[in-house]
């Protein structure tokens, strides 16, 4: 079994479309939560999202590439070029042809889908854009990677709801641990921002009109984000031998299923998946420090997860940190285990954790420690990442840092 570091990592976000930005805005507690742009807001009941604006994918692809890529297969490119750039990877034959790229979305290239079906139900035409297949496809991120790089090596991606990325880089972990894959690309994104989405959202009434609280007495709901996260894994050996700088080890991976209800979740579920993450890593529940919480503002998830988390750590819960970044970047669905999992592993190397924006009074169901609104300075040891989905679907991702 091979220890597995993190090397590089890609952000595409509401706050920023690297990873620098990205980690800025959330030490410094900023939301990107605006009024959506995307859409006419005037046909939806809730206004605001955290959308990237001012994306211009001709900045970034080849124009005859543009037509074959969904919004999400973008940003998932956009995010793994990130990483790779970052992990200071260069590509053999033989470490192309072993590369692991594991990705997941909740969507895929639905909006896709969604200006097809515009075209056959209100404007009565016969046919579809031709590529509308490659485009909506929930592989097509993964796909567009290898392409980029030329990997050819095992590819696939995991579609969990909220859970996804999350899903995703725990297997690559797995995969890269037991030596099927010296290397890895694992990640996910997003891109949730058109009327059918949004609509079936608002029918769901999860979505909050003003902002996301989580964690607060005064939350109303989650609020929607969009972008990517990716991660570059390799063993910790094969890092050394080529001279890369280990962000942070990760270490452990657990998943559950509530087998329950499905929407309606059980502390059960993922108070099985945290332990069985920190059984899977060999730490003791006192060396985590920080919980990167799913945390979606909703009235029963912060207060399940609240509850799980108790029943996980016991008296150890006090002296826990949980926040939830959705605070700052939304809800990115099948993206957010990446975005949040980034969040882990720069906390651990520049010993900051980032905090719970928006919070205002605190809600007794939810006795933690939530980091309220300013980020802290603080050494820990180890940390968890909190994924919990519709379907009552639980990933944990354990990092520690490295001595």
């Amino acid at each position: 079994m091979h220890r597995v570091v993190v090397t590089g990592t890609g952000v595409v976000s509401a706050l920023g479309n690297n990873t620098v930005s990205f980690w800025q805005a959330l030490l410094a507690g900023t939301s990107a939560v605006r009024e959506i742009v995307a859409i006419d807001a005037s046909q939806i009941r809730f206004k605001n999202g955290a959308e990237i604006r001012n994306f211009v994918p001709e900045d970034y692809f080849d124009a005859k590439d543009i037509p074959f890529m969904d919004r999400f297969a973008q940003f998932a490119v956009l995010a793994a070029r990130e990483a790779i750039g970052n992990a200071g990877i260069e590509w053999t034959a033989d470490l192309r042809e072993t590369t692991a790229v594991i990705t997941g979305s909740c969507l895929g290239g639905r909006a896709a889908e969604e200006i097809g079906y515009w075209e056959l139900f209100h404007n009565g035409k016969n046919r579809i854009q031709p590529l509308t297949i490659p485009l909506a496809m929930s592989n097509a991120g993964a796909s567009h990677i290898c392409m980029q790089f030329g990997i050819e090596g095992p590819t696939y991606t995991v579609s969990t709801a909220c859970a996804s990325s999350s899903h995703a880089i725990g297997q690559a972990f797995w995969m890269v641990r037991s030596g099927a894959a010296p290397m890895a690309i694992a990640g996910g994104s997003e891109a949730p921002f058109f009327l059918g989405g949004l609509k079936a959202w608002e029918a769901m009434r999860v979505i909050s009109k003003d902002t996301c609280r989580p964690f607060s007495a005064e939350r109303s709901g989650m609020i929607l984000g969009e972008g990517a996260g990716m991660l570059v894994l390799e063993t910790l050996e094969g890092a050394l031998a080529r001279g890369a700088s280990p962000i942070a080890e990760i270490v452990g991976f657990g998943m559950s299923a509530d087998a329950s209800h499905i929407t309606q979740p059980l502390a059960a579920g993922p108070a099985r998946a945290m332990r069985l993450a920190l059984r899977d890593s060999g730490l003791a529940r006192e060396q985590i420090g920080y919980i990167n919480a799913h945390g979606t503002a909703t009235e029963a998830n912060d207060r399940i997860e609240a509850a799980a988390i108790r029943c996980t750590f016991g008296p150890h819960t006090d002296k826990l940190a949980v926040s939830s970044t959705k605070s700052m970047h939304g809800h990115t669905l099948g993206a957010a285990g990446a975005l949040e999992a980034v969040a882990c592993v720069l906390s651990l190397r520049d010993g900051m954790l980032p905090p719970t924006a928006n919070f205002l009074t605190a809600d007794p169901a939810c006795d933690l420690d939530v980091v309220p609104n300013h980020a802290r300075a603080a050494t820990v040891e180890a940390c968890l990442s909190n994924s919990f989905a519709f379907g009552g679907l639980n990933s944990v991702l354990a990092f520690k840092a490295l001595s």
